[in-house]
Parts: C-alpha cells; sequence; structure tokens
C-alpha cells in the first residue's frame, strides 16, 4: 500500500525505502507518509494559514490515538478538495488508510512513529506562527543562528534521530559506535540535509515571505531581508551564504562518520546514507558556484542524470571505507576550495 503511494509524491525518498531493510521500511515509509501530508497541508496556499495550523495539529494528535475514518475525513476534505495535484490530492485522501497502518505496526514502532510525527509537525506548525500570510508582501526573518539551528532539528534531524532508533530495533548488532554517539550524529545528518534545503530554496522562501537566514547574521553583513530581494542581492550575501555553508560542511562530516558506523557487509543501509549525503554535497557545489543563488529562476539543483551517475558509482564506493571516505571528503574539499575555509 505504500510503496505505490510514496512513489507518487517523492521518488528520491522512495528509491531510499527500497533499498532499505525489510524491518525498517513499514515504520520509516509510514511516518515519511503522514508527515508529507501534513506538509501538504501546511504549505498549501489555498486555505488560511491559521486553518492549516489546526489541521497540522489534527494530522499529529490523530496519529498519537486511534482515529475514526470519518474524523479523519473530516479533517482533511477541505485541504484535498482544493489541491489541483493529483498525487497531492491522493496523498491527503490517504491519510485514513495509512493511520490503519499505523495501528498494525507492533507498540514500539507505533510509539516512534506517533513521537517523530508530532515532532516534525511542531516544525511546521513553527513555520506557520513564525512567517507571515505568503500573500501579504511581509518577509519576516529568523532572528538568531540557534532559532535556525532548533528548525533544522524539528523538521529534519529528528529524521535521523529517529531513523538510528529504527536501525538499533530493527537491526540489533549493525551499528559499530555506541547509541547516544549515534543519536547525536543522526541528529546532525538531518541538520546538514536541511540547510542544504534551507540556502537551495532561499530565494523562493523570501518571495513568500519566509527568510531562514538569520537577522543577527544579516546585520553583521550590512543586510536585511528586504535586501536580499535587489538585484545584486547574491553577490552581497555571497559571504553570509559561505558561513552556513561551512556550518553545513560540519554535520555532513558527522553523516559521514554515522555512514561509515555501518558495516560493509550492511551495503542497503549503507547506501541509504550515501545517497543524500552526496546529492546534499553536490548540491552545495553549484550552490557556491551559483553567482545568482537568490533568484528562484536560477536554483541550484542537481539534474536526473547526475542523479543517476550518482547511483552507480555508488555501489563499487560503498564497499570500501576508505573509497567511501575519499569521495564524500573529496566532495567537502571542492567546496572548502571555492568558500575557503576559516
Amino acid at each position: 500500500m505504500l510503496g505505490p503511494l510514496l512513489k507518487g509524491v517523492s521518488r528520491s525518498f522512495y528509491l531510499t525505502l527500497r533499498i532499505l531493510p525489510a524491518g525498517m521500511r513499514d515504520p520509516i515509509g509510514l511516518a515519511y507518509l503522514l508527515a508529507r501530508a501534513a506538509d501538504t497541508i501546511a504549505d498549501t496556499a489555498l486555505i488560511r494559514p491559521s486553518s492549516g495550523l489546526r489541521c497540522c495539529s489534527r494530522c499529529a494528535n490523530r496519529s498519537t490515538a486511534r482515529p475514526t475514518t470519518a474524523s479523519l475525513r473530516s479533517a482533511s476534505r477541505r485541504v484535498a478538495g482544493q489541491q489541483t495535484q493529483s498525487d497531492e490530492k491522493v496523498l491527503l485522501e490517504s491519510i485514513a488508510p495509512a493511520l490503519d497502518v499505523l495501528q498494525q505496526l507492533d507498540a514500539a514502532d507505533r510509539a516512534a512513529v506517533r513521537e517523530i510525527v508530532t515532532t516534525l509537525t511542531t516544525g511546521m506548525e513553527f513555520d506557520l506562527r513564525t512567517f507571515p500570510d505568503e500573500r501579504s508582501g511581509r518577509i519576516v526573518a529568523l532572528r538568531e543562528w540557534d532559532e535556525l539551528d532548533r528548525y533544522t532539528y524539528l523538521v529534519a534531524g529528528c529524521v535521523g534521530e529517529f531513523w538510528t532508533k529504527m536501525t538499533y530495533a530493527h537491526l540489533p548488532g549493525t551499528l559499530k559506535t555506541d547509541e547516544p554517539t549515534m543519536l547525536e550524529r543522526g541528529v546532525r545528518f538531518g541538520k546538514a540535509l536541511q540547510m542544504t534545503n534551507v540556502l537551495r530554496d532561499c530565494g523562493k522562501d523570501l518571495r513568500i515571505g519566509r527568510c531562514y537566514l538569520p537577522s543577527t547574521m544579516l546585520d553583521r553583513y550590512g543586510m536585511t531581508p528586504q535586501m536580499l530581494l535587489e538585484p545584486q542581492a547574491s553577490q552581497r550575501a555571497q559571504p553570509l551564504m559561505h558561513e552556513l555553508v561551512r556550518k553545513s560542511l560540519d554535520h555532513f562530516r558527522a553523516a559521514l562518520d554515522y555512514t561509515l558506523a555501518i558495516p560493509r557487509f550492511s551495503l542497503r543501509l549503507r547506501l541509504a546514507c550515501v545517497w543524500p549525503i552526496v546529492i546534499g554535497l553536490e548540491t552545495l557545489l553549484l550552490l557556491v558556484d551559483n553567482a545568482h543563488w537568490l533568484e528562484p529562476a536560477k536554483v541550484s539543483k542537481i539534474q536526473r542524470k547526475q542523479v543517476y551517475g550518482i547511483l552507480a558509482r555508488s555501489l563499487p564506493v560503498s564497499v570500501s571505507d576508505a573509497g567511501l571516505r575519499s569521495w564524500i571528503e573529496g566532495l567537502i574539499r571542492a567546496i572548502e576550495s571555492r568558500i575557503g575555509v576559516r
């Protein structure tokens, strides 16, 4: 049931899910599906933010108790009925059957899925509470680095934490490092990927009133959120982007350590980590080379052909710790050579 739907709403995650060991697929796939549905509700411009906030809360709350199909339809019908994209519409209409699958998981997996969906929904609520209606014409920025760091935990770092818990639960004895260390690395893994998304999508987010670049950091470079829309903004804000890329690379190093703690014989699990790391770093490489990185029409996004190349190279490289480290550290060095290391 989950496979075809996930393929429709996220082909990249579907690839990762397919390669995961069997025991991990249902809880991770289900958690993604429920969070993706809540995210669709939160992001839709067809409803008022206050309504989206209520729908997100319902999605989270109803993942923590056995809901009726009627109540779920009531919560999602309004948004689903206004969706024009067929995949998103099917996704929202599938919340009730997805929660039926949730009830079939064992108690520990059910609790973990409920916890991660609640945390992710908290991140979505943070967006809706922090930023203005995208039609308001206003731009609001986060205030401090700590606020951005907390946000990246709520929407992605917690996923690395959840993934790690599922690995210990379903593949005991697989990871070569102690659980607290791996949980911390898992959080940083997720933060690395979300920081990449934040920087890549900055131009688009600014135009709907969302500035994830903290105002205190903008102040140091003599800029305001509104100035990021100006013609020369990409060049003026490049030093700040480089500073945030450096922070992201520190997280990617933790993600590499996480991946190398997975034994070579657990190749499926290792590949599921290698792919997002390399895709993320290749995206950052495009970003730091992009003189127009704040222009939505010139977003730094790797092409499908490049993704296929990464998949092909990953199989022979991932069976070697030295080869894998060389590949990923080489990408990190290539980025650092462009931005300078301080």
